[in-house]
């Protein structure tokens, strides 16, 4: 569906009706097939849901969100952790180093066998990546979220809930994942 979409949106294109083919992601469904009927655009439409997706971007989601919508906040007490230790949950055990990888959307996901990935979150469509990483640190997750599951299944140390994770690891520093103590040490 996503090609036969993407075609459409290249004949918008060269029939100027949009500037680019991803124009059309910020179109509903319905709005998409009027532009192709009518070979007419709102551009304002476009240019302020490219605006509000940009601005989304740069929002940091909570650490912890009840179903509730409850915003829980705190800080994790640990004790006899490295001064420099960067402190999230241990949800796979086991310790490995490697170079971080920091990536904050798929289509910039350029790693190399037994990198260490270092993101936001992840969610099935990473599933892929977890094949040639050997380690995981992601900003929001529990016990139960998809990368923690993801890891354990494949044997990869991680540790989830770090607050921050994508601003204080440098992407190709090298790292050490505690994830049965539940931190990072950047070496």
């Amino acid at each position: 569906y996503k090609q036969a979409l993407l075609k459409e949106a290249a004949q918008l294109v060269k029939a100027g009706v949009i500037d680019e083919t991803e124009d059309i992601y910020y179109l509903t469904f319905e709005e998409l097939q009027e532009v192709v009927y009518t070979h007419k655009v709102n551009d304002q439409i476009i240019t302020k849901r490219k605006e509000e997706y940009r601005l989304y971007t740069k929002l940091t989601p909570p650490r912890v969100i009840t179903s509730h919508g409850e915003i829980v906040t705190g800080a994790y007490k640990r004790e006899n952790l490295p001064s420099q230790a960067i402190v999230g949950l241990p949800v796979s055990s086991g310790v490995i180093e490697g170079r971080a990888r920091v990536i904050l959307n798929m289509e910039n996901a350029n790693l190399s066998e037994g990198d260490i990935l270092v993101t936001s979150f992840t969610d099935p469509s990473w599933t892929p990546l977890f094949v040639g990483i050997k380690g995981l640190v992601t900003e929001v997750g529990g016990l139960m979220t998809h990368g923690a599951v993801i890891a354990r299944e494949y044997g990869l140390p991680a540790v989830v809930g770090v607050e921050n994770a994508t601003r204080l690891i440098k992407d190709g520093q090298r790292i050490r994942v505690h994830g049965t103590e539940g931190y990072i040490e950047i070496l």
